[in-house]
Order: C-alpha cells, then sequence, then structure tokens
C-alpha cells in the first residue's frame, strides 16, 4: 500500500501537516496535497483537474471551511454550502474516476444536541445537532449519506470518521476562526504579555497570526511595529484582554505541580469573577505614564463554563487516521478520538495553571456554550483498526503552550 498515490485535500492545514508527516514517517512516498490556491475545492472544475493533474488512488478528504462559536453564527450558510459542495463532489468525482479508497473526514458537531455521553456511533441520528454547529455538522454528515449510498449502489470503497475536537502544535490562533484550546491559550498569553507591557512581543504575537486590520466601534485600527500602547489596549479589549488598575500586589494563584489531571484541577482555583461583576474591571485603556502602574490582566472567556468537551491531540489523530486508511473498509462510521471530557471551567483552569496567569478570569455568560457535553466512545475505532490515544491531555495541552510561546 505505500507505493499507492495518495492525495490530502486540505494538506496545509494543521491537522494535513501532521498527516503528511506521519504519512512519510511510516514509509509512504507518493503524497501529494491538493489546497488552496492551487485548487478550490468547492469548484467542480477545479476538483475535476485535481483528480486529472494527481490521478490519486486513494484521497484523504481533510479540507474544511471551520470555526469557532462565533464564526459558526457569522457564517452558517458558506459554512454549509463550502462544505457540502467540497465532500459530494470530491467523493462523486472519485467514484467516476474509480479510485480504490476515499477517505472522509466528520466531525462530532454531527451528533445531536442532546447526545448520551459518551456518544455512540449509532446515536448518530437520534436528533437535531446543536444549533451554532448545525450547518457544518449537517454539511458533513451528508458525507456520510453518500459514502453508504455509492457503496451500496456502486460498490465504492469510502469509510467516514468521526473525529473530536482537535489541538496541538500548528493550531490555528486567529482570533477570527479558532477553536476553544488556541483562542484560550492565546488570550492568556497576551494577557501575560499586556500585564508585563510588553507590546513589542504583542505586536509580534499579531503579525505571526496575520491579524493586523480592525474595525472597532466603527474604526479602523491597525497592529504594526509603530502601534503605539493605547491601539494595542483597544484592540485586545475588543477580544476580552484588558488591564486593571490594582492597589498593592496583583491577585496570585497556587503553584500548579501535581501530574495528575483530575487532582490538578480539583485543587487548582484561579481568580474568576462572573462578567456582571467586572464594570470597574474592563475599563478604558490604561495610559503607560512615566512611573509604572501596579497592573492586573482581565480575560473575558464566552458562556458559563459549564459545558464540556473532548480534545484529541493532533499527532494522533494523524495515526487513528493512517490506521483506517490501511485497516478499515466498513460502510458504518467510526469515531476517533481520546475517550475522556473535561469543563470549560476546568479547562481554562488548567491552561491559567501551565501558563503562570495571574490575572482574572471573567465568564461572560450572555455568550453562548454550545453542545452541554461532549465525550466520544472510542471502542469501534480499537476494534476495527487498532486505535487508542496514548497522550495525557496535561502533557499535549503543555507540548501546545510550548510550540506558541517558542512562536
Amino acid at each position: 500500500m505505500k507505493d499507492k498515490r495518495i492525495t490530502i485535500t486540505g494538506g496545509k492545514g494543521f491537522l494535513g501537516k501532521h498527516l503528511i508527516r506521519q504519512l512519510q514517517g511510516q514509509g509512504y512516498q507518493n503524497i501529494v496535497v491538493a489546497d488552496l490556491p492551487e485548487y478550490n475545492l468547492v469548484n467542480l472544475s477545479n476538483i475535476q483537474k485535481m483528480y486529472d493533474d494527481l490521478k490519486p488512488d486513494i484521497v484523504i478528504h481533510l479540507a474544511a471551511k471551520v470555526g469557532g462559536i462565533g464564526f459558526n453564527q457569522e457564517n452558517p450558510a458558506s459554512l454549509f454550502y463550502e462544505n457540502i459542495m467540497m465532500g459530494v463532489q470530491l467523493l462523486h468525482e472519485g467514484y467516476l474516476r474509480k479510485i480504490e479508497k476515499f477517505v472522509a473526514l466528520g466531525t462530532i458537531c454531527a451528533y445531536p444536541k442532546f447526545t448520551p455521553v459518551p456518544f455512540r456511533e449509532e446515536d448518530l441520528w437520534n436528533g437535531y445537532p446543536e444549533e451554532t454547529n448545525a450547518p457544518y455538522g449537517l454539511a458533513k454528515k451528508m458525507t456520510l449519506v453518500q459514502s453508504q449510498a455509492y457503496r451500496q449502489q456502486y460498490g465504492f470503497n469510502s469509510i467516514f470518521l468521526l473525529p473530536v475536537n482537535l489541538y496541538g502544535p500548528g493550531d490555528n490562533f486567529t482570533f477570527k476562526s479558532s477553536h476553544v484550546i488556541p483562542a484560550l491559550i492565546r488570550k492568556v498569553h497576551l494577557a501575560n504579555l499586556l500585564s508585563e507591557e510588553a507590546y513589542d512581543a504583542i505586536i509580534k504575537d499579531f503579525l505571526f497570526n496575520k491579524e493586523t486590520e480592525f474595525v472597532i466601534d466603527g474604526k479602523k485600527l491597525k497592529i504594526d511595529k509603530t502601534s503605539s500602547p493605547e491601539t494595542i489596549q483597544k484592540v485586545l479589549k475588543h477580544f476580552g484582554i484588558s488591564l486593571q488598575s490594582v492597589s498593592g500586589e496583583s491577585p496570585t494563584l497556587p503553584s500548579f505541580k501535581r501530574s495528575d489531571l483530575s487532582s490538578s484541577l480539583s485543587s487548582f482555583k484561579p481568580s474568576i469573577v462572573p462578567a456582571s461583576e467586572t464594570s470597574g474591571l474592563l475599563s478604558d485603556p490604561v495610559e503607560k505614564t512615566g512611573e509604572r502602574s501596579s497592573l492586573a490582566s482581565v480575560v473575558e472567556v464566552w458562556g458559563t463554563g459549564k459545558a464540556t468537551r473532548e480534545f484529541f491531540y493532533v499527532e494522533e489523530a494523524a495515526e487513528a487516521i493512517v490506521l483506517a486508511t490501511e485497516r478499515y473498509n466498513g460502510s458504518e462510521p467510526v469515531n476517533i478520538g481520546a475517550g475522556f471530557e473535561i469543563s470549560i471551567k476546568d479547562l481554562v483552569d488548567l491552561i491559567v495553571g501551565l501558563t503562570g496567569f495571574k490575572g482574572q478570569v471573567v465568564w461572560d455568560g450572555t455568550k453562548p456554550d454550545g453542545q452541554p457535553r461532549r465525550m466520544l466512545d472510542t471502542t469501534k475505532a480499537r476494534k476495527e483498526f487498532g486505535f487508542k490515544a496514548r497522550t495525557g491531555f496535561r502533557e499535549g495541552l503543555k507540548k501546545t503552550i510550548e510550540w506558541y510561546r517558542e512562536r
């Protein structure tokens, strides 16, 4: 199988880069990427050109338009249209060209809003997805319907994998479309820099993420090497990061030393207040004076923190995809994940501890939590192709934070 021509759609993205490394590490030689700008996979003529140019034996379809809750709320139509058009047309053209296998990546967002935990594959059709995720989740879910229909009528070999939320080095950290872990890591990192008045480092962060132009309260603002502290603070405040003037010492947090995740989370309590009690905290930008003020940073987090999520280290997701590509040829969907859940509040506590954040966390309960709970049953992945996650969550999170800090 290692001499097969493998095309990875979305191969320039977060998961795609890790998947390529995983395949190369296992001896695969003929790996090519189909991604923007060479191929717009929403466009049928581009898809046909991709197949004609690359002549794949196997297609692993990772390409997707995707984002967090805010992005989903702002872009439901484009999320539905672009994802369904990519999946339907890629699989159909693969069938017409008689490729050997099509590997489709779905999403945990396809599950019903109130699916019993842990999510089992047989529960996939027992209700409607959580509202903010529904256009994306249903669009991806239609690839499963198509996959099963084409297998039944044409004998076409395609499989459908359901990954949980991914995280790890190389993730998307942009405020526009990042998911919860990279968004929280970046917010806390910037809040730490803001409390140190490390404006050059903050500018470097925005340049690294290619986010430099903003419209805030009807005014255009730009972050570049000449930006003033006042401008930087206005932009940060727009994304829920601000400064609080304090008398005496800033709030301190207990040390975070225990290796056991559950023990660590139960013993670690950052300074957290609800958004309704922070009218004096989220004040106008603090002017930099000749004498350094005593300042503490404040980070705003959406929701109540009660929702739970499962997170899957990206390197292991890549391993699971390779194993499924090699060993699984069934029509039924298969969950791939780590098989645990953690509340968003406990996730924030953990990131606060690992980053040494000494400010305050503010919960904005007016913003949505999203799906109440998420955790996959990964029994079928172990049974069908021998995959089981091994990376501890604390370990993976620490690697992700270290990677981002080193950028």
